[in-house]
Order: structure tokens, then sequence, then C-alpha cells
């Protein structure tokens, strides 16, 4: 039997409750009020209905008859995402497994995504974050034309699910299905990518060898495999009950993958207005199920870039989350999964190990997920905790039993840590998250001499002149949102972890991102207030000593920053399409409220 929930779970969901009062009723009265708007095409004018239908050739006859529900597909396909290349044939199957129980199915229309992997490093890296916005703003388009009754989302990767949810969200009046495409196959060891990496790094490697490594490693159809942003995007889909249960890590191509497509098509028509059993995407996504999310993010050493992500995609639900309330998550979960880069195996072991199902399960009987959800699936969340398979050509769910690798899961009550691993650090330098999961315990504290860069070019070029082998924080700046869009600074882990190797104590202090692919450098990161226009970091000097410690959940310096000018804000690039972004950036808000410009002006 499942234990009471926890009391710490209790406890920060009565307050996201209660901090998110005012704008989660205002939310659930705009989608009923949305509902009862849209809800007919009867009610849509012949020439508008006629613009829609004239595409539809076959379909055409079951929706002028209305027989069934018409479901509209928004897409991220594209083939240079590994991990969006399989969503090519998704809309023909799609209308086929529609029209099997008389439905029909339309693409609604398409959204951007762009791949971090391609940009990481590069001046593109810059539009990333942002992509989030316009990725909302696109599926709000696609899904403006009141044709549907319902809706599947066809995204994996970094900011696509984040910008999918929240421009969704918008349209909570409608039952909405998440369809993941599934991670590629197991390329070389992990370890010896990270060998090659730093080997290349160090200049003992070609970059032909790299090259050879990166592609054994990134090899096929499908999502990255390591645990990053993309695979805790779909673990998240799973703690919030929007997939078809525990779809998130079956392969491409796979009669598995697609009965679950199937699945996914035939249920998002059977939980409609007009079905009796009703489950529209507001009220599936409320506040029990993002906190589920974060515990999610927490028990499995998760990407941090959620600690951005789930904050906007929860203020597109009225609902209000911040770093208070995932850092006290953090002290009651723990971790029972081990995915790299925190250890050893990708998502495919996790998943042949028990995966989504053991997790969802090991959590629901500890008392540390709420249970009582509503979610798109029939039997609520416990279905969660099940594994598909198949019997014949039929989809079934089996029970989960024991972890099949304690070196990649464990039960709660053996875990590898005893808490999430994402801890808020605070002080005279501002609020930052740490974490701690990837991290060697003995690093958790850090106090050094700072080096201050104002961009990722710069550290690597000081790394290589060997101006960076002693204890160092190395802190780069005006890398927020408002400056430059907030990139991730991923390639910044290799040279750092090389310095640590070398028996240096090592940190990183940043307003950037660093991935959920980042590893074992202890950091502060999304520092907020960003140090453009006048924040702390924008203080510092080379030499201040700085201290992190996650134990404490200490950020500070000792120097006296209140007597100083703060370093002269940079103009911001042109070139790669940045000008066009300048929007974006000027009005976005903070890392730890979302970083987004369309929720800050948008009133959410």
């Amino acid at each position: 039997m499942s234990k009471p929930l926890h009391d710490t779970l209790h406890r920060v969901t009565q307050r996201v409750i209660a901090n998110s009062r005012e704008a989660r009723a205002a939310y659930l009265d705009l989608i009923r009020r949305e509902g009862d708007n849209m809800g007919e095409r009867s009610a849509v004018s012949c020439s508008n209905l006629a613009h829609a239908y004239a595409g539809m050739e076959e379909d055409k006859p079951a929706l002028v008859a209305a027989r069934g529900a018409n479901i509209g597909i928004v897409s991220a396909y594209n083939d240079m995402l590994s991990a969006h290349a399989p969503y090519y044939r998704y809309p023909e199957r799609l209308k086929l497994y529609a029209r099997e129980i008389g439905a029909t199915a339309q693409v609604a229309g398409g959204v951007p995504a762009m791949c971090d992997g391609v940009t990481q490093g590069e001046t593109g890296m810059e539009l990333s974050l942002f992509s989030r916005d316009v990725i909302a703003l696109s599926t709000a388009v696609a899904l403006s034309h009141a044709m549907f009754d319902g809706a599947l989302m066809l995204g994996i990767c970094d900011k696509i699910v984040p910008g999918l949810l929240m421009g969704a969200l918008r349209f909570g009046h409608l039952p909405m299905i998440f369809v993941p495409g599934g991670p590629m196959p197991t390329g070389i060891a992990n370890k010896e990518k990270q060998r090659v990496r730093q080997l290349y790094a160090e200049g003992k490697a070609t970059r032909a060898e790299l090259l050879a490594s990166e592609m054994g490693s990134y090899h096929s159809q499908g999502t990255c495999t390591f645990f990053g942003t993309a695979n805790s995007n779909q673990m998240m889909m799973e703690m919030m009950g929007l997939h078809v249960p525990n779809s998130a890590f079956v392969n491409p191509g796979t009669k598995l993958r697609q009965a679950l497509d199937r699945a996914a098509v035939h249920r998002v028509a059977q939980i409609g207005r007009k079905t009796g059993d009703y489950r529209p995407l507001g009220l599936v996504v409320d506040e029990k199920a993002i906190v589920n999310a974060a515990v999610g993010l927490l028990a499995t050493g998760g990407s941090t870039n959620h600690a951005i992500h789930l904050p906007a995609m929860a203020r597109a639900a009225g609902v209000f989350f911040d770093w208070n309330d995932l850092s006290e998550l953090s002290s009651a979960v723990p971790l029972i999964a081990q995915v790299y880069p925190n250890g050893a195996g990708d998502v495919n072991h996790f998943h042949n190990a028990g995966g989504m199902g053991f997790v969802i399960g090991e959590l629901l009987e500890a008392g540390l997920a709420h249970g009582d959800i509503l979610t798109v699936a029939r039997g609520g969340f416990a279905d969660y905790a099940k594994e598909p398979g198949l019997e014949g050509d039929d989809l079934v769910w089996r029970e989960v039993g024991p972890s099949g690798d304690d070196t990649m899961l464990r039960p709660v009550a053996s875990p590898f840590k005893a808490d999430g691993g994402i801890r808020l650090i605070q002080g005279n330098l501002g609020r930052a998250c740490f974490k701690t999961s990837a991290v060697d315990e003995a690093r958790w504290t850090i106090e050094a001499p700072a080096r201050v860069f104002e961009d990722q070019a710069a550290v690597a070029a000081a790394f290589k002149a060997g101006e960076l082998d002693r204890d160092v924080v190395v802190v780069v700046r005006f890398q927020g949102p408002r400056a430059n869009g907030m990139p991730e600074l991923h390639k910044l882990t290799p040279p750092l972890g090389v310095l640590q190797d070398r028996g240096f104590k090592v940190a990183l202090v940043t307003d950037g991102r660093m991935s959920g692919a980042s590893g074992k450098v202890p950091a502060a990161i999304h520092c907020t207030p960003e140090a453009l226009g006048g924040g702390p970091l924008a203080r510092l000097r080379d030499g201040d000593i700085v201290r992190v410690c996650a134990v404490t959940g200490e950020l500070s310096t000792t120097a006296d920053l209140a007597a100083r000018d703060p370093a002269p804000d940079p103009r911001a690039d042109q070139g790669v399409g940045r000008e066009l972004f300048g929007m974006l950036r000027r009005f976005a808000d903070g890392a730890e409220q979302g970083a987004s410009a369309m929720l800050a002006t948008g009133g959410m």
C-alpha cells in the first residue's frame, strides 16, 4: 500500500496552490469561456469551413458530416534534428489511425525546432532559448482556427516541448496528447565519447578522431541518448500525464512505437468534450501536475534547463512555481536513477532496467508523487507505473518488476543519493541553481579567486594559454536572457573538467545556462539578477574571492560590490538573425520566472 503524501510534497504543493490562486482561477475562467466560444464547428461560417476542408480529399465527407472528432496535429518535424526526423511520415499514419475510429486529423501547423546540439558554442545558440517563445506563438497560430476537437503535439527536444506546451495551454479547453518519437539506439559508450572529448580539449586527439567519436554516438534517427533536456522533457510529460503511458523511451520504427502512436490518436478522440470523459489540457496541467514534473526531474537527475522551463510552463497554466519550491522538493526527493551524464548507462539502458514505470511506481509507493492527478490515460496516473508491450498486434500494459540494473535504477529505500540534486544557492551575488547530482560531494564547496569573462571564447583562449592552471572560480557574465538570449555554455565543460582533473579547485558562476548534458564541474548557473543592467556579477573583478557552496546554499564574494560601478552593458550583436530577437531580449523577465518576454508582456 502507498504511503501517505510526504509532508514536504504536501507543504510545497499547498504553497504553490496558494501562490497561484488568483492566476489559476483566471486561467480556468479563460478556458471555460474558450470552450464555450470555440466548441462547435457547426457555428463557424460555411465559407470558413470550406477553406478548412478544401485540401482534405478523402476526409471531406466525414468533416462535412461531423461524424467524429477532428484532431489537429502540430508538428515540429525537420530532419536536421535526429529526434524529429521520424515525424516525417507521422501525419499520414495518424490520419489512418483517426479514420479507424471515424475521426479525422489535419496538420494544423508546424513550429520551428532548432537543434542545440548543432548550435552549441556557435552564434546561433543565442536564438535558442527565445525559440521557445516563437514555438509557443506558432502553436497558438496553429490552434487558432476553431476547427479542432483535440490535438496531438509532435515534439521532443529542448525548447520544443516547453514551447508546444506553453502555446497549447492557451487552448486548454481542448484535450491534447504529446506524441514522442523515441530515442535512437545506443551508440558508442558514453565514457569513450567523454574520453575523446577531453583528449581533444588537451590537444591529444585530432579533429577527425573527435568527429568519428561524435558520429559514433549521434548516429541515427531518434533522440540523443544522454539524459539531457530532450529526454528530461519526455520524462516530465510522463510525470504530468500527457503521454500515452510509458511511451517516452520506445525506439523509433518499432511495432510497439507505432502501436503507441495509434493509441494516442484513438485516446485523444475519446476524451473530447462530447464523450462523457472530457479531459482538457488545462485541467490535466494543474498545480499537482507541475509538482509531479519537478519531483520526476529531481528523482532522475534531469536537466537543469528545467529550472527555467518548468516555471514558464506553469505560468502558461496560471501556476506559479519557483526555485524555492524546487529546492525544497529536492531536499525530500531521493535520486533513484543515474543516467548519463550522471551515470554510465543511457536512456535505452534506463528504459530496459524499468524506466519510467519503475520510477513512477517507486514515487507513488513512497508518497512522493500525486497519484490523484487527471491524466490523458483511462486509469489515471497509476497507469504510468506500467510498461507497454505487444501481445500479437494488441497493445497491453504490464506491471513493472524490480530494477533490472541497480547501477541505473534503485528503489526509494536505497537511493543513489538522499536528495534530488538541484539546490538553490544565494547571497550577495544573487540567486542561482547548483546541480549536485553529477558533482562529487568533495567539490560542493569551492572558494577561490575569480577570473571574469564575458564570453565562452575568452575562457577557451585563457585555458589554452595556461592562464587558468590554478584554483579558480570562472565567472562568465552578460549571458542572461536580456543580454544575449541566455545561450547554453556547454563548451565550457571540457576545459574546466581538464583543470579539475589536474587537481585544481574549479567552479563556474554564470548568468547563462548549462544544459542537462553538463557534468562534473561545480557550477552556479542561471544566476539572477543577470549582469545586464547592473546585476551583482557586473561588479565582480578578477581576483575577488568567490564562494560557491551547495552545502550551506551560499553564493557570495568578500568584495565590497556596493562601492563599485558595474561593468558597462555590452552592445547587442547582430548577424545570424539576432537583431530580429531584440524585442524578446528587451522584454524578457528573469531566469527564475522562466525568462520569457511572451509571458511577461502577456500578463501571465
